[in-house]
């Protein structure tokens, strides 16, 4: 329920006239609640007048937009809405271009925001609808805004050296006005569709009114020299997570990219999935770019996350990760094919105590994997609150030997084991005994085997699985049935369900 504050607010917010003249008037107390109000009633005329006459130095979307005392609606975990997030970064630029005709006619007055903090909001990449913006959007608008206003700064600047060396100017020099300037703290995403236009903005940076100052970093599917150039111009001291996807690197690739790592000195998350690496029939050659490879993630002091997906490192799990300076809490390596040996060693590093998201998605887990996984799950289950153990050819028989380890994860806050091959009794017996998992709110599990429309060939194979027909009848009445369970057992507050969308929002930062 909205406060009192919070619904005057809503009403002040409807009339832009009145706001407008009487912003000099408000306390500067009631801008947080006027802008989230705002920005709830997508009142973007009200909204860019805010901004241009924020009070404060920080503009935070976390610290405005999160349930508060006033409203209890966290629009944060909402997928912002397009025209608002774009009035917001209007107002930035229309207050630093009005700083900027100030200065040309000496007219310098005290700065008030300094920074603006976009970070955080919701982009799960899906159901992007016409009213909401994309990081992959976010990122494009606000490159554009900072060359806009670097092109009016340069115009004011050559406007100023003019009217300097002009016939009327004045003998005596008098001092430059204070510089005006906002840093926006801020993920990006970029591909080579966006490539050229934040290489533009990132160049002038340094001397721009508009500075991006990038925490999260993204790529997809750039040149290697492309993406070295980007990583150059990042400010090192900000970024926390570098994810390159679907680039294409190899080994001979990473070897060039991972030194421009190293002056990231708080990177946690490094993210290298679909990296096209292969260390199953290494020439002589390759095995030295693994031991650099290997090198160069040991000088990463700060990295807690690391995800290798679809990279296959059979055997050499112990080399990637023995010289790590700490401990991993987050470790990704689905479809890597790995060998006993790897989650052998795994279990006894010093990351497997530590542990508190693992995934091994797409590892055959059904067969000599067995037993180590079950070790390594024993190892891991003090810490563990993530766990992705989806198409592994998971049979009941193999869950049944799984279960007295799983059930030893109290903290497990998560489970997903889709497109593995379970009947309903395996489902309803996992269900059943993973009840005393008390922290457990969201568990993906797979359409059940009994629940197919034709027979599957057995064992059936992920992709017999994803392309199967499953019968909607007989699957209503089985997840009816599991809904059942948890209302018997008062854990409604647990969520299971075959949605795999669930499992895009999850994120090792908001663990």
């Amino acid at each position: 329920m909205h406060s009192l504050v919070f619904l005057c607010a809503q009403k002040v917010v409807s009339h832009h006239a009145t706001v407008r003249g009487a912003l000099e008037f408000i306390p500067k107390e009631l801008y947080p609640v006027l802008f989230k109000a705002a920005f709830m009633d997508k009142r973007t005329l009200v909204l860019q007048d805010l901004v241009q006459t924020w009070p404060f130095p920080v503009l935070s979307f976390q610290k405005l937009l999160r349930k508060c005392q006033h409203c209890d609606r966290a629009l944060l975990q909402e997928k912002p809405n397009k025209l608002c997030v774009q009035t917001v970064i209007l107002g930035v630029v229309t207050y630093l271009n009005e700083a900027l005709e100030d200065r040309l006619h000496s007219q310098s007055k005290r700065q008030r925001l300094q920074v603006l903090d976009m970070t955080g909001l919701q982009d799960d990449g899906i159901d992007q609808g016409p009213e909401s913006m994309s990081l992959w959007s976010r990122t494009v608008t606000l490159a554009k805004a900072c060359i806009d206003v670097s092109k009016h700064q340069s115009k004011c600047t050559k406007r100023t050296l003019k009217r300097r060396k002009g016939p009327y100017s004045s003998s005596v020099a008098l001092p430059p006005p204070q510089p005006v300037s906002v840093e926006v703290h801020v993920d990006l995403f970029v591909n080579s569709t966006s490539y050229g236009v934040l290489k533009d903005a990132l160049q002038n940076n340094t001397n721009s009114m508009l500075r991006l100052k990038c925490r999260d970093f993204r790529a997809e599917e750039l040149p290697i020299a492309s993406t070295v150039g980007l990583l150059e111009f990042l400010d090192p001291t900000g970024v926390r997570q570098v994810d390159l996807r679907f680039n294409n690197l190899g080994l001979s690739g990473l070897r060039v990219i991972l030194p421009h790592m190293a002056k990231f000195t708080n990177l946690v998350s490094l993210k290298l999935p679909y990296s096209n690496i292969d260390v199953r029939r290494l020439s002589a050659g390759m095995e030295g770019s693994l031991h650099y490879f290997a090198t160069q993630l040991s000088r990463l002091s700060c990295l807690k996350e690391l995800n290798l997906g679809s990279s296959r490192l059979s055997g050499k799990l112990r080399q990637l990760l023995g010289d790590l300076q700490g401990p991993l809490e987050s470790l990704e390596l689905a479809f890597c094919y790995l060998l006993p040996n790897d989650l052998a060693y795994l279990s006894q590093s010093l990351h497997t105590p530590t542990l508190k998201k693992l995934d091994l998605s797409g590892n055959n887990l059904s067969d000599s994997l067995l037993q180590p996984f079950q070790h390594l799950l024993e190892e891991a289950s003090s810490s563990l609150l993530h766990l992705d153990i989806m198409e592994c050819r998971l049979m009941d028989i193999h869950l049944e030997s799984l279960l007295p380890a799983l059930c030893r994860c109290s903290q497990l806050r998560y489970l997903g084991v889709f497109g593995n091959p379970l009947s309903t009794r395996g489902l309803k017996n996992l269900l059943q005994r993973t009840m005393g998992l008390l922290y457990l709110q969201l568990v993906i599990y797979p359409y059940p085997v009994d629940c197919y429309s034709e027979n599957l060939p057995w064992p059936p194979t992920s992709s017999n699985l994803l392309n199967g027909s499953v019968d909607e009848e007989k699957f209503s009445r089985v997840s009816a049935e599991l809904q059942q369970m948890l209302l018997t057992a008062s854990r409604t507050d647990a969520v299971w369900t075959t949605n795999l969308c669930r499992h895009n929002t999850l994120d090792y930062f908001n663990l």
